[in-house]
């Protein structure tokens, strides 16, 4: 085993990044979790509570600490990422932002999409749109991660994004997504569908905690797709449900409207894993894991 390091998670209270921070403990490392106080860390890992919206709070928060790893759960806004560049600048040896599939919302192509669709150093940055307000960054969430990555990616200090699919699994999925479905299939009621759906790429929640924790020990740089092989349409994954619960198959309809049922994209939502490949990561594939991701988040009661 070679020399513990020191980490730094900010955020981690859930989900994967929970994961995360177990596989940091178990790996010896000195792991310290920052957030605001809503939950306190696994045991061994010391808990400092601070605001990172609060830049005089978060340099109180961190002190002289230095790092090895900066992981970096829970950073939506550019004005969040221009705080944590100058609190970090000569602070970590590494960066780790989770970033998002919807980096690439306005990209719009039929094969999975490369990491260089979206470069950060092209992206423009306005700090002064309303970040503050709930109902603007909901609706501007991947807009909020591409301008995050284009203030990090010049920070000075090694710097990587973790553009993340959409994540399955779990017996503490949070978004209510594969509830959903399986809601709607065991009543018989129709599934809302665009009249052109398009298929996806997943991850499943221990394999992007793996990742994340991969990342922090390489020594690459910039955006990197986490992206499990294999791509899902919503019919799949309905059906997937439907086996799960013994029910009949899912009945759709197809609607214009926007409002859509989950993973009912109108456009191809899939990522190009490769760089993360030839860097040495190995995927699981989808439909691999789907059956096991599908029992464990609806538990044996649905």
């Amino acid at each position: 085993m070679g020399k513990a390091r020191e980490v730094l998670v900010i955020g981690g209270n859930r989900y994967f990044g929970k994961r995360l921070i177990g596989r940091l403990l178990a790996a010896g490392d000195r792991v310290t979790v920052l957030n605001r106080g809503s939950a306190a860390p696994p045991p061994g890992a010391v808990h400092v509570i601070a605001d990172r919206n609060d830049e005089a709070a978060l340099t109180e928060a961190v002190g002289t600490r230095t790092f090895d790893v900066v992981l970096d759960q829970v950073c939506y806004t550019p004005r969040q990422a221009a705080i944590a560049r100058r609190v970090f600048a000569g602070r970590t040896g590494r960066y780790v932002l989770t970033s998002t599939v919807e980096v690439y919302e306005h990209e719009d192509c039929e094969v999975p999409v490369p990491e260089s669709a979206v470069d950060p150093a092209m992206c423009p940055v306005d700090l002064e749109l309303p970040w503050d307000d709930p109902g603007f960054l909901q609706s501007h969430y991947g807009e909020g991660k591409r301008q995050a990555e284009a203030v990090l990616q010049g920070s000075g200090f090694p710097f990587v994004s973790v553009r993340v699919a959409h994540v399955l699994g779990g017996d503490d999925d949070f978004t209510g997504r594969l509830q959903h479905y399986a809601g709607r299939i065991r009543a018989g009621a129709p599934i809302a569908v665009p009249p052109l759906v398009h298929p996806a790429t997943y991850v499943h929640v221990e394999e992007i905690a793996d990742f994340v924790f991969w990342a922090a020990g390489e020594g690459f740089t910039g955006p990197v797709n986490a992206a499990s092989h294999g791509e899902l349409g919503v019919e799949e994954l309905c059906a997937e449900v439907a086996a799960h619960l013994g029910a009949a198959g899912p009945v759709f309809t197809v609607t214009d409207s926007a409002e859509v049922s989950p993973f009912a994209f109108r456009r191809h939502y899939a990522m190009d894993n490769s760089r993360a490949v030839r860097l040495g990561f190995s995927f699981g594939t989808v439909r691999q894991w789907l059956p096991k991701a599908v029992a464990e988040t609806l538990g044996k009661d649905n």
